[in-house]
């Protein structure tokens, strides 16, 4: 990955574009100090510390931690990845979306356009049921004295910032794409988590490292990085595995050639969900909780202890330990999102008519139907393959966390997936690009 770093640098086309992606990391980052005017921006971070849940963490270190500072990037990009998944799902569900996606570019802009507009519409309603929600509770500063007319003043001025803050993000995020290296809303999205780096360094460092000897600091700091390490690879190894499937083309006759007759292979990765499942199974978890935040609920009673027992904070603890129950319906519903998911976003019944009409067959495995079934059965046995590693992957922060009363770590979990996939992602484009500047070259001399 730093060879080829180096090697983009010394390219002066692709070096424009890292220092671009660069300064638009700056400008995310100078706006994510910025508060939103009328604002206390220390309301949510005594909200949720006064909270025996943590439903909006990973929220948080997808914000960079502007949401809980209550910056114009509060809600950063998470509308656009709501709207994202909302269309992909649309997409599959209506025809018409479907018939669009299908026209080729022209059908995907038109895709991407109405994601845009969904994406502001969500950003309104999240920044309005805010605004509206927390308003009165110490949110908007003066808010319980003011008038009528000054409590809509103070409600527009926060929603409008906060919808023009997640736009703006959007923005950058596909300037970033159209301009600089890689996926624009993915950097974006990882330069966030990974801002809140330094923070997590700290905590580990006071549990574990402050006040303990030289040899048992050292004893734990070893077992620190050899258990991030060992995620940091098995997340590799999770995001690259594949299963490829042998195609054999038949050859035929056109005109006076033979033509074809050249071998392929259907990639199916293992992680074929990616982080989604354990997105909605977390968002299944935590929204009872978070909705029950607003009641102030009593937890002796025994819907009390339902919302303990679906709060990942309470899983892991050895003074409680029947809430962990709630981690077994978790990791179901993992595994239940992941084959949902899968699903809706390969069809075997499609790519084996695809193959059918180009020739192409498995060896040993008949066209058309039989080849479906038999991709079912390998798609099957990948996926849960893929589901058990994401079950890994979430469960080792919350042990960690419950085990040790230390609070969650934004680049450990579903947070390193992202990590791990994106930069993946982005020097792979980088390394594409400096291989299309190669042959460009070549075919200039």
């Amino acid at each position: 990955m730093l060879t080829t770093l180096r090697n983009a640098w010394k390219v002066k086309e692709i070096r424009k574009k890292l220092i671009y992606t660069f300064l638009m990391l700056v400008v995310i980052r100078f706006g994510s100090e910025l508060p939103i005017p009328g604002v206390e921006t220390s309301f949510f971070q005594e909200f949720f510390a006064r909270q025996t849940g943590d439903a909006f963490n990973f929220f948080d270190a997808m914000t960079g931690g502007s949401f809980t500072s209550m910056s114009v990037f509060a809600l950063s990009i998470t509308p656009y990845i709501t709207s994202s998944i909302i269309m992909q799902l649309l997409t599959i569900a209506i025809p018409k979306l479907e018939e669009m996606q299908r026209e080729g570019e022209d059908g995907r802009k038109k895709i991407m356009e109405y994601t845009r507009y969904l994406t502001v519409g969500l950003a309104l309603i999240e920044s309005i049921g805010m605004s509206v929600g927390f308003g009165g509770q110490g949110l908007l500063i003066g808010y319980n004295d003011a008038t009528t007319f000054g409590k809509l003043y103070m409600i527009i001025i926060a929603v409008a910032t906060m919808t023009a803050g997640s736009a703006f993000l959007m923005w950058i995020g596909e300037r970033i794409t159209e301009n600089g290296v890689g996926n624009g809303i993915s950097i974006v999205l990882l330069f966030n988590i990974i801002s809140s780096l330094p923070q997590d360094i700290n905590t580990l460092y006071t549990r574990f490292l402050s006040g303990n000897s030289i040899a048992i600091a050292a004893v734990y700091a070893v077992i620190i990085l050899a258990v991030l390490i060992a995620m940091v690879v098995f997340v590799v190894i999770l995001q690259d595995g594949e299963r490829r499937i042998p195609v054999q083309y038949s050859k035929k006759m056109v005109g006076r050639r033979m033509v074809g007759g050249q071998s392929s292979h259907i990639p199916l990765k293992v992680n074929t969900a990616g982080v989604i499942p354990v997105i909605f199974a977390s968002s299944i978890m935590s929204f009872p909780v978070v909705i029950a935040q607003f009641f102030n609920p009593d937890y002796s009673t025994i819907g009390g202890k339902i919302l303990m027992m679906l709060n990942s904070s309470s899983w892991f603890r050895p003074e409680m330990p029947v809430y962990s129950i709630g981690l077994v319906i978790y990791l179901v519903l993992i595994v239940l999102f992941a084959y949902f998911y899968t699903s809706i976003t390969f069809n075997p019944l499609e790519v084996a008519n695809n193959m059918k009409k180009s020739g192409g067959f498995i060896p040993g495995i008949r066209p058309g139907k039989p080849t479906s079934d038999y991709l079912n059965t390998i798609l099957n046995y990948i996926v849960f393959i893929g589901a058990c590693g994401l079950m890994v992957v979430a469960v080792v922060p919350i042990i960690v966390s419950g085990l040790f009363t230390v609070s969650r770590l934004s680049f450990l979990g579903t947070s390193l997936i992202i990590i791990v996939s994106v930069i993946l992602e982005t020097v792979k484009s980088i390394e594409s690009q400096l291989v299309v500047r190669n042959y460009k070259g070549f075919l200039n001399d």
